[in-house]
């Protein structure tokens, strides 16, 4: 089987430890505002079409950066996890390897697991790629990224992250990486995304929920047995790395990669 080749930006020495946030002065001033305006419910039909426009840029911006990487597989887990932390170090094995296999390694852009993908991926000669959200707490995009997109709307984000991936490993984490794991299985069971793998990393973290999973929602008849078989769990890099050989290059074999217009700015 033939594997697909990702644009790479070698980069063997490890780059200065995270500076402090230097943040657009918009963001200063109101992170987080973006999608609390959306979602507190009717406002004047002048403020929803300038919601409207905003995401519609938001995702022309995403598409025009993101089009051209090539084939990527996206690192999922907690930003609050410190460097030295053996997840912080798992999820830096994991982005190298990605990265061998020949992969972009894309993440969220923030610090954490997020960075230990992207620092994996730079110190393994691959090409690294944050798509960075500004939350109160996790708000600066970390030191290891190639590429970088910001964005005000968590959904534009996700769906950025879902759209240009081949393959999704998820480390430990909170109810963000639940939200987007779970997106990503849900796009897969309900036929709206191919059979892409969706590898999940730290025995001893996940092991509860896949109990919860084959014990109690199988069970229950709210998953279909064959809904459980569509995740690997593993504390393995080389089994996560035979699970990402099961991406379905065939899907990609034989299309052209974008040619870039030089009228349209690209």
């Amino acid at each position: 089987m033939s594997h697909p080749s990702a644009d790479s930006a070698s980069n063997s020495s490890s780059p200065s430890p995270a500076a402090a946030p230097r943040l657009p002065r918009r963001w200063r001033r109101d992170w987080g505002e973006q999608d609390r305006r959306l979602l507190e419910g009717p406002r004047s039909r002048w403020d929803e079409l300038k919601t409207l426009l905003h995401i519609g840029w938001e995702f022309l911006s995403g598409f025009r950066e993101l089009h051209f990487i090539g084939p990527s597989v996206t690192v999922f887990g907690s930003a609050r996890f410190p460097r030295g932390h053996r997840y912080y170090e798992l999820g830096r094995q994991v982005g190298s390897e990605i990265a061998r296999l020949g992969f972009n390694v894309m993440t969220g852009g923030g610090p954490g697991i997020m960075e230990a993908a992207n620092r994996g991926a730079q110190e393994a000669g691959g090409h690294s790629i944050g798509c960075n959200i500004i939350l109160p707490k996790e708000q600066s995009a970390n030191d290891f990224i190639d590429r970088l997109i910001s964005f005000d709307y968590f959904f534009v984000r996700k769906v950025m992250l879902v759209k240009y991936s081949q393959a999704f490993v998820i480390l430990p984490g909170g109810y963000g990486t639940l939200d987007e794991a779970f997106e990503a299985a849900t796009l897969v069971q309900t036929g709206k995304m191919h059979e892409f793998p969706i590898i999940f990393m730290g025995v001893d973290y996940w092991q509860p929920l896949f109990d919860f999973i084959r014990n109690g929602m199988a069970p229950a008849r709210t998953i279909d047995p064959d809904d459980i078989e569509r995740f690997l769990l593993t504390d393995s890099i080389e089994e996560m790395r035979a699970g990402l050989m099961q991406t379905p290059f065939k899907l990609f074999a034989g299309k052209p990669l974008p040619r870039r217009r030089w009228w349209l700015g690209e």
